[in-house]
C-alpha cells in the first residue's frame, strides 16, 4: 500500500475512537446542587377541620292558639316583615259569635244585679219593721251577691272570647324574613295539643351562624374567639371567615364517632350565604403571625460524605451521616406560656460556594412545612433543605429556573395541618 493509504487508516481508526470514548464511554460530570431557602417573616399555624351547616342566629316559628280555618294569608317565602305586620288571619265568624254571645249574657246578668239590689233594699226595710222573717232577708243578701259573681264570672268569659278573636290575627314577632310558610288559605288549622307552626322567620340573614361538628380528639383545642374560615359549595373560590361563639357541652355520637356542637359567628354582609348550606371549617387553634420561618426540611437535612468533598464544613457539632442514609436530630422540647412547644434543633446555612456552615436554632410553632424561628438565625440567612446532583452543563438551567418553587414571606397563607 501507498503511504498515504496507511496515514488515512490510521486518522480514521484514531476519530472513531475517540468518537466512541466520547460518546460511549467517557461519563459525563456531575455537580452537587444545594437546595436553600432565605430565612423570611410570615405566618405558621395549627389548624383543625369539621363540617357544619349554615344557620340564621335568630329564628322564630310563628303558630297559633287557637283552631279554625286560615281565611287570608298575606306574606310568601323570602316575604320581608316587620314586627306586628300582620302575617295571616283565620276564619272570625266563630269567635264573633261567642263574644256577641258573652256580651248579651253580661247584659242579662248586670239587670239582674240591678233587680237583686233594688230586691235586698226592699227586704231590708220589711225586716227592719217585722214583716218578713231573718232567713228571708239572708235570701234576698245571697241573690243580691251571687248576681254580682256572676257578672264577674261573664266579664272572665267574655274577655276571653275577644283574646281569641284577637288570636285570628297572626302577627310577626319580630324584623325578619320568613324563611317557610307551611298554610295555605282554606286550610284548617288545630292547636289542640301543640301549637301549629305557620311560619319561620329568620331575625337578621346578615349574620348567620354555623353549627359545626367538631371531633372529640380535637374539642380540647378550640376556644371561644379563635379564626376560624370556612367554604360553601356554592361559592367554591370563596373564603368566608368568622369566630368561634360557642362549644356546647352535650355530645352527640354517630357510628361510634363522638362531635361536640361548636358555634361559630360568621357575618353575611352580601348575603351569599343561604340557611342550610354545608360549610367545610378551618378552625386555627394556635396562630401566630409576623414571625421568623424557616423550611420543616431544613431541620432534617445534615451533610453526607458528598457534600464534605465538595464543601468545607464548619462549626460542626454533629456526626455526619453516610451516604444516602437519614438522620433525626434528638430535640429538648419545653412549652413557652401559650402551650406552643420550644424545641432546639440544627441547621446548616449556606455562607458561600464552598463553606456551609451548622448553627443551633431555637424553633417553636410546627405545621409540617414550615418552622417558627425563636432565635439563631436572622432574615435573609440561606438554609440548606437538601441537595441534587446534575450534570454540569445542566447546572445552570437548574439553578436559575423560572419553575423551581418559591416560599412565600409576609403574603404567606397559614398551612392545614390537621384534617379529620
Amino acid at each position: 500500500m501507498k503511504k498515504s493509504t496507511w496515514i488515512i487508516i490510521i486518522v480514521s481508526t484514531v476519530v472513531v475512537g475517540f468518537a466512541v470514548w466520547f460518546f460511549f464511554i467517557k461519563k459525563a460530570e456531575e455537580v452537587i446542587i444545594l437546595e436553600t431557602e432565605k430565612v423570611e417573616y410570615g405566618t405558621v399555624s395549627n389548624s383543625i377541620t369539621a363540617t357544619g351547616t349554615l344557620q340564621p342566629v335568630d329564628t322564630v316559628a310563628v303558630g297559633t292558639q287557637i283552631s279554625g280555618t286560615i281565611k287570608n294569608v298575606y306574606v310568601d317565602f323570602n316575604s320581608p316583615v316587620k314586627k306586628g305586620q300582620l302575617l295571616a288571619q283565620l276564619d272570625k265568624s266563630l269567635m264573633d259569635a261567642q263574644v256577641q254571645q258573652f256580651s248579651a249574657l253580661l247584659q242579662q246578668a248586670k239587670a239582674n244585679v240591678v233587680y237583686q239590689k233594688s230586691n235586698n233594699e226592699r227586704q231590708s226595710k220589711l225586716f227592719a219593721v217585722g214583716a218578713i222573717s231573718k232567713a228571708d232577708l239572708e235570701t234576698a243578701i245571697y241573690q243580691f251577691n251571687s248576681s254580682k259573681d256572676v257578672v264577674n264570672s261573664i266579664t272572665a268569659q267574655l274577655n276571653t272570647a275577644k283574646k281569641n278573636l284577637s288570636f285570628t290575627d297572626i302577627y310577626s314577632p319580630i324584623d325578619g324574613t320568613v324563611l317557610s310558610r307551611s298554610v295555605s288559605e282554606g286550610q284548617t288549622v288545630a292547636a289542640s295539643l301543640s301549637t301549629p307552626t305557620l311560619f319561620s322567620i329568620a331575625k337578621d340573614l346578615t349574620k348567620m351562624q354555623v353549627q359545626a361538628s367538631v371531633d372529640e380528639a380535637d374539642i380540647g383545642n378550640v376556644k371561644k374567639e379563635q379564626r376560624v374560615i370556612f367554604s360553601v359549595d356554592a361559592f367554591p373560590t370563596d373564603t368566608f371567615a368568622g369566630t368561634v361563639k360557642e362549644i356546647r357541652l352535650r355530645s352527640s355520637v354517630s357510628s361510634n364517632v363522638v362531635t361536640y356542637i361548636t358555634i361559630i359567628d360568621a357575618p353575611n354582609a352580601d348575603m351569599k350565604l343561604k340557611p342550610g348550606m354545608t360549610a367545610n371549617i378551618t378552625i386555627y387553634t394556635i396562630e401566630v403571625k409576623n414571625t421568623l420561618l424557616i423550611p420543616a426540611a431544613a431541620l432534617n437535612f445534615s451533610p453526607d460524605s458528598l457534600l464534605i468533598e465538595k464543601y468545607h464544613l464548619t462549626n460542626i457539632n454533629t456526626p455526619i451521616k453516610k451516604s444516602g442514609s437519614r438522620r433525626t436530630k434528638n430535640k429538648q422540647a419545653s412549652n413557652d406560656s401559650v402551650g406552643i412547644k420550644i424545641n432546639k434543633g440544627i441547621v446548616w446555612i449556606k455562607k458561600d460556594s464552598v463553606t456551609i456552615i451548622s448553627k443551633t436554632v431555637t424553633t417553636g410553632l410546627d405545621d409540617k412545612t414550615v418552622v417558627q424561628l425563636v432565635s439563631g438565625l436572622q432574615e435573609g440567612d440561606e438554609v440548606i433543605t437538601g441537595y441534587k446532583k446534575v450534570l454540569k452543563k445542566d447546572a445552570a438551567a437548574v439553578t436559575k429556573s423560572p419553575f423551581m418553587p418559591t416560599r412565600g414571606g409576609n403574603n404567606r397563607k397559614p398551612s392545614q395541618t390537621q384534617q379529620h
